[in-house]
């Protein structure tokens, strides 16, 4: 980089945004050969990419939208993630209680065909097409780890224990778990490993086509320090400012449109005891889940409501909260209160605006659009589904192959992301041989560890024979060795980083507790600086 603060090098591509799909895109570019670079303006998965259910999932209630392809797509996914990172994802079981007054959401095709042909149903879902939805989705996407869908008798075992007594038969069916902030701090790592530059806290102040290349110039938000960037090739996977930065940077006259979602979760007290999931079908044709969380909370959601605009901070609603309250009540069988919530979060799904009547029937499949008028191309990335994004990343470069023809094909399906070298098998394994090694762990520690960081969990905690060792403790099981790794290793600069994105230890600190920390990391970010500059 010369004084000026320009980069000499002629990137082959230049992402806008940190999320699951930029990263995703990165590291599959990176692996391809071509060289990348990335600016995201805030942390890694700040915005909608860790603020999802937490689930790789092919999406049971597309089938009544008759998304095929995507679903389809989705399932297949399941199990090629899962085995890429068994650290972060593991198979979960999903209860679906039955009962005769579920009812389908009025615009999906799917009603619209029973209300014709079955008028008498006034919209309720039928026990045989809940059954014959099942086995579609047991059987679209093929299954090697994930068992099929079975029948749960509610009256016998813990499944129908905390729900009440109407209740008496479920269907029960797989899907997986999936840490979704953790994963787009991985995609990262590796895509870096590969030769990208990942760039946080970078905000993107303009771009130009000049001779056929795209001058990007970035501003680092702690210093105020710009660069000048030079590339072939621009990808505009900014999540919910796709649009913004379609008509606000580039400057493009693209009609392609997005459409906002906002998707709202609680996070309450552990409600039930079994590690499974719960699926809710209201009387409205909607759908929650209720999900065990962090070992000893449940997770609840998700809503869809408009949301305007990017810029304005999403936050869970008083009347999104009391729907969720009140949907959930419906199905257990003690009250759940607001005294239960402990957390809330919301995010903002930036889906393709496809004309659909609603939030809710607005497709959640990816849409990727090249515009090369006027000079330099730019690809622009409309919606996705965590579960698809790397076959979004993978279909992005298929977009794109035509500028650069040298790069090689597909290569990410079953390459482990940094950490997840081992069988999804032996996660339990692993938990035990970290408590050999290092004994003063807890249980709820080193599972923890494990499920944060995996095979390289060893190397967070380093050659230690004590917990002293591992220098401050700043609560929770949190210490200075893994905030020094998340820092070093994994970008993160503030405490909301590393207790709300890296871990959700947030929910376990006090507000001194995390303060306290947020002071350690900025006094050790000004003495990394200063050592830098001498």
């Amino acid at each position: 980089m010369s004084a000026s603060g320009e980069t000499q090098q002629i990137y082959d591509l230049f992402i806008i945004g940190g999320g699951i799909n930029g990263c995703g895109i990165a590291r599959d570019a990176s692996g391809r050969g071509l060289s990348v670079a990335l600016a995201e303006m805030n942390d890694l998965a700040s915005a909608t990419s860790s603020s999802s259910t937490k689930l790789f999932h092919g999406g049971l209630r597309y089938l009544e939208y008759f998304e095929i392809r995507l679903v389809r797509e989705a399932l297949i996914e399941r199990e090629v993630l899962l085995k890429a990172m068994p650290h972060i994802s593991w198979p979960m079981r999903f209860v679906l209680p039955y009962h005769k007054d579920m009812r389908f959401e009025n615009s999906t095709p799917t009603s619209r065909i029973l209300n014709t042909v079955m008028p008498w149903m006034k919209g309720r879902r039928p026990a045989w097409l809940i059954r014959l939805g099942l086995f579609m989705y047991d059987n679209l996407g093929g299954r090697e780890i994930l068992p099929g869908t079975s029948t749960v008798d509610l009256t016998q075992g813990p499944e129908g224990a905390p729900l009440q007594e109407r209740f008496e038969k479920a269907y029960e069916y797989s899907d997986c778990w999936v840490e979704d902030s953790r994963l787009v701090v991985l995609n990262a790592r590796d895509a870096e490993a590969r030769g990208a530059e990942i760039m946080t806290r970078t905000k993107v102040m303009s771009c130009v086509r000049v001779d056929d290349m795209w001058e990007v110039i970035v501003q680092d938000t702690n210093t105020g320090v710009q660069r000048r960037f030079r590339a072939k090739m621009l990808v505009n996977a900014g999540g919910p400012w796709v649009g913004d930065i379609i008509h606000g940077k580039i400057r493009s006259n693209s009609t392609e449109g997005v459409r906002l979602v906002r998707g709202s979760h609680i996070v309450t007290r552990k409600l039930y005891d079994h590690d499974k999931c719960y699926f809710f079908q209201g009387t409205d044709g909607r759908i929650i889940f209720a999900i065990p969380y962090e070992q000893d909370f449940t997770l609840i959601g998700t809503t869809d409501a408009e949301h305007t605009d990017p810029s304005i901070k999403p936050e869970c609603t008083d009347e999104e909260r009391d729907y969720l309250l009140s949907f959930a009540s419906d199905y257990f069988k003690q009250p759940v209160t607001r005294d239960d919530i402990v957390w809330s979060y919301s995010g903002v799904r930036p889906l393709y605006d496809d004309g659909a009547s609603s939030a809710t029937a607005a497709t959640r499949d990816y849409t990727l659009k090249v515009d090369a008028v006027g000079g330099a191309p730019v690809l622009n990335v409309f919606g996705g589904k965590i579960t698809t994004y790397r076959r979004l990343a993978e279909s992005a470069l298929e977009h794109i192959q035509e500028y650069f023809p040298q790069a090689p094909g597909t290569w990410t399906a079953g390459v482990a992301l940094p950490g997840g070298n081992f069988a999804v098998s032996d996660t339990e394994k692993l938990i035990a041989d970290l408590q050999q090694k290092y004994p003063f762990l807890t249980p709820f520690w080193a599972r923890r560890l494990i499920r944060a960081y995996g095979a390289e969990a060893s190397e967070v905690l380093g050659d230690v024979r004590e917990a002293e060792q591992l220098g401050r403790d700043f609560g929770a099981t949190l210490t200075e060795a893994e905030v020094r790794w998340l820092m070093e290793r994994e970008y993160a600069q503030t405490a909301e980083d590393v207790v709300w994105r890296r871990s959700k230890l947030g929910l376990r600190l006090t507000a001194e507790q995390v303060a306290a920390l947020d002071q350690w990391m900025s006094d050790a970010r000004s003495i990394g600086a200063a050592q830098a500059a001498q």
